[in-house]
């Protein structure tokens, strides 16, 4: 069941639908499917832990809106921007998180932090995650167009804890990285320690 909802202008200056238009622009018809599929997740999880509409469905719509761009454009912007010199030495896993907060901002006027933060910290979490931060996170993880082992484990704990949602996604990402001899970002060792390992 697809779910919408009418902004009031609190987060973005337009609608939804022009949200949705200016996002569509800038990404594949993949890609722009699964942001459609990570707001209708996160709007399910929204309601379920008594969290603002409008604001977890700005929040996801625009979690991946710089996720194609290119390595020139994201290492302009941690320049400008005055980011972190380590984020160089990262890729586009992170950067679209990170440094397209700072894309959202500038292109979209978005400038509420926590919707900033909720796409910094989706793809490997934090330490200290708001509830807008943990619905992002795992909506990513358990959108209708996901299909991989476990995924719908996931969203049986994610329909009963946000919290346990995090823990599972969390724990499941690092094995997977693990597994596959992948670099770890510091941060996603923090979530762990911070929501597994507690």
């Amino acid at each position: 069941m697809t779910q919408t909802v009418e902004y009031q202008k609190h987060y973005y200056a337009g609608s939804r639908e022009e949200l949705i238009a200016k996002v569509k622009e800038q990404v594949s018809e993949k890609r722009f499917k699964h942001i459609l599929g990570v707001e209708q997740a996160a709007l399910e999880l929204a309601r379920a832990n008594d969290y603002e509409l409008e604001k977890a469905s700005v929040a996801a719509l625009v979690h991946d809106y710089a996720k194609e761009r290119s390595e020139a454009e994201f290492k302009a912007m941690i320049a400008q921007a005055g980011l972190e010199k380590d984020l160089l030495n990262w890729n586009n896993f992170i950067w679209h998180g990170v440094v397209g907060a700072e894309i959202i901002k500038k292109e979209l006027q978005i400038t509420d932090e926590e919707i900033l933060n909720a796409v910094r910290r989706h793809t490997v979490g934090a330490k200290e995650m708001t509830t807008l931060d943990q619905i992002v996170y795992v909506a990513d993880y358990i959108e209708p167009g996901r299909d991989f082992p476990g995924v719908d484990q996931a969203r049986q704990i994610a329909a009963k804890s946000l919290r346990a949602a995090v823990e599972f996604e969390t724990k499941h990402t690092l094995l997977y990285l693990m597994n596959n001899n992948k670099t770890i970002y510091p941060a996603a060792i923090l979530t762990y320690n911070a929501y597994v390992a507690s």
